[in-house]
């Protein structure tokens, strides 16, 4: 699925000046490595559902297996002192070393010594660790992602070295522990730095398997089907605590939602968390549902936070206009894609924007081989829009209680006719202080 920059920072994937982005609650890594590679997997969605599914599955075994993998003792404290085992230029260790030699190596390089024996600990626990999570998965099969990591590792594990560990004994005895050292140092620094990269993958998979648990994700249910489809129950935004949960369905035979609500009755949080479950569900790692449907789609398009750009001289309407276009181009292709707007034309006058929004709308909709949630607050050109039969209208509901708004958060049919902005400014204390400000002047 392509998804471009826009689209990711629109619902909020990546960290920023502001707030934390959903890729860093995602993120139960161990390892700075694993962490690398969680951002990898999540910053690049699948594009076909055997690759989606595969991940899926390599996930639901290590949610299976997940204590086990919390247990192990290789944490980032092991990986940052192997790397830099690898890195440190040591005096150099004798091919053959005697037992003499090896106390003369451990007096007159007591430093270089010392950093050996703490980096050889920790090799060896690494080593130790991974064969023991070896024999748990290696009894697993069926899962090419699984299926690999254990070959490979299995590969790189199995040296008669290897299988002879003995900590306490190789740290007791300066002759065995130089001798060691020398084997990662000289003969297997490629393979453990292998390793190491597997174990990173490793890492984001529990990382993943542990963000599902913690979050409640479910796998969708992917439909081989020409057509775009989404059926998605209890959708909530993963962020929002105490969050109300929504369901939604778009078909080709009702590929528009046409979106109305009064200001902060919950459109973009809603806009946002259809984003994430489709996006997420791409990636493999389930969706903060009860239920999902779906096909696979070609692309995510959003148009969520548009801004002006002063040295290019571009205005918002500008650059407005010039994300639909964008829009406009990609979905003329034919593919599948899922379209989010949020608030057509804010950038324009009331007059300008209902005229454009209404010739955009009607336009999309045509395009029946992709799905579209649109908000807006111009809900009067919905009436113009009745007579497209896959048009649906849906609205969040805003309750005014002794000027106070009660926010519901819940979709409901048909179209929000709120006014309540000025209610805002009073609630407020804006119009107050306006009121003072000219009582004072005069």
């Amino acid at each position: 699925m392509l998804v471009d920059k826009i689209t990711l920072k629109d619902i909020g994937l990546f960290d920023t000046d502001e707030s934390l982005g959903l890729i860093s609650y995602l993120n139960f890594c161990k390892t700075n490595g694993g962490k690398l590679r969680l951002d990898q997997f999540l910053s690049n969605p699948l594009s076909s559902i055997t690759s989606i599914e595969q991940r899926q599955d390599a996930i639901k075994q290590f949610i299976k297996e997940i204590t086990f993998i919390q247990e192990m003792k290789i944490t980032n404290g092991t990986t940052l002192v192997m790397e830099k085992f690898f890195e440190t230029g040591f005096k150099t260790i004798p091919t053959q070393i005697s037992f003499a030699g090896a106390y003369w190596y451990q007096f007159f390089n007591a430093s270089d010594y010392s950093l050996i024996r703490y980096s050889v600990e920790h090799l060896n626990l690494f080593y130790k660790h991974l064969q023991n999570w070896l024999a748990l998965f290696d009894i697993q099969n069926g899962n090419p992602i699984v299926t690999s990591l254990v070959e490979k590792i299995k590969k790189y594990t199995s040296h008669p070295v290897l299988i002879q560990l003995n900590d306490q004994n190789s740290l007791k005895h300066p002759q065995k522990l130089l001798s060691l050292s020398y084997f990662y140092l000289y003969q297997y620094k490629n393979n453990t730095l292998e390793l190491l990269n597997c174990f990173y993958e490793l890492d984001a998979y529990y990382s993943m398997a542990l963000a599902v648990q913690n979050y409640q994700f479910i796998f969708p249910t992917w439909l081989n089907d020409e057509t775009p489809k989404l059926e998605i129950e209890s959708a909530i935004h993963p962020l929002v605590v105490k969050a109300v949960d929504n369901s939604l369905t778009l078909t080709q035979n009702s590929n528009l939602l046409f979106l109305t609500g009064a200001n902060m009755a919950g459109k973009s949080t809603f806009i946002k968390t259809i984003g994430i479950a489709i996006y997420l569900a791409h990636v493999g790692i389930g969706a903060p549902a009860k239920k999902l449907n779906l096909t696979l789609f070609d692309g995510l398009i959003s148009n969520l936070n548009i801004a002006d750009n002063v040295v290019k001289g571009e205005s918002y309407f500008f650059n407005e206009v010039q994300r639909i276009k964008n829009t406009i181009e990609k979905i003329m292709d034919g593919k599948k894609y899922f379209v989010l707007i949020d608030e057509l034309f804010k950038g324009t006058n009331v007059q300008d924007a209902m005229k454009c929004s209404s010739e955009v709308i009607k336009g999309l909709q045509h395009w029946r081989n992709s799905l579209y949630i649109i908000s807006t607050h111009l809900y009067e050109i919905s009436e113009g829009l009745k007579e497209y039969s896959n048009i649906q209208f849906d609205y969040f509901e805003t309750e005014v209680r002794h000027k106070e708004l009660v926010f519901h958060y819940q979709l409901k049919k048909g179209v929000s006719q709120d006014r309540l902005g000025y209610l805002i400014l009073e609630r407020e204390g804006v119009v107050d202080l306006l009121k003072e400000i000219t009582k004072n002047k005069y």
